[in-house]
């Protein structure tokens, strides 16, 4: 595995949401830096010494409500 993919979305209480795609690993936090440091960490504590992809790609999701 060269990347592991994670989709990220804002709750609507402002924090932060990272699911992987192809793996069971899940993490939350209040910013984006913060997101992307639990992000980091999980996916070390997730993979065996040495297995863990070299990239980690973040994919950020937006919801936008449009009123007519």
């Amino acid at each position: 595995m060269q990347a592991i993919l994670f989709v990220v979305e804002e709750a609507e209480d402002g924090s932060y949401r990272a699911s992987a795609a192809a793996a069971a690993i899940h993490t939350e936090a209040g910013t984006l830096e913060e997101l992307h440091r639990e992000i980091t960490g999980a996916v070390v504590c997730h993979f065996d010494p040495g297995e863990a992809p070299p990239l980690i790609r973040v994919h950020h999701l937006r919801q936008e409500l449009l009123a007519l």
